[in-house]
């Protein structure tokens, strides 16, 4: 029997967003802006390695526009 395992998708609110780019600067692997101000995650879900990143550009984003939750997947 397989154990439980999480992902961990990183959701951006694009209604949101006002593209100030502090998440950018945070997790430059994960984020990106479009040339329209539009934000863009650039991994998804975000691999173990990266939640710390991840978890900080949730923490600098001034409009809460993004959220990084654990979600269970059965193995």
């Amino acid at each position: 029997m397989g154990s439980d395992i999480e992902v961990f998708p990183l959701t951006i609110d694009q209604t949101r967003c006002e593209a100030y780019g502090f998440c950018t600067e945070a997790a430059p692997a994960l984020l990106e802006l479009d040339d329209e101000g539009y934000l863009h995650a650039l991994a998804h879900p975000v691999t173990a390695q990266a939640i710390a990143d991840a978890e900080a550009a949730v923490r600098v984003c001034p409009v809460a526009a993004l959220r990084l939750e654990a979600v269970p997947v059965a193995e």
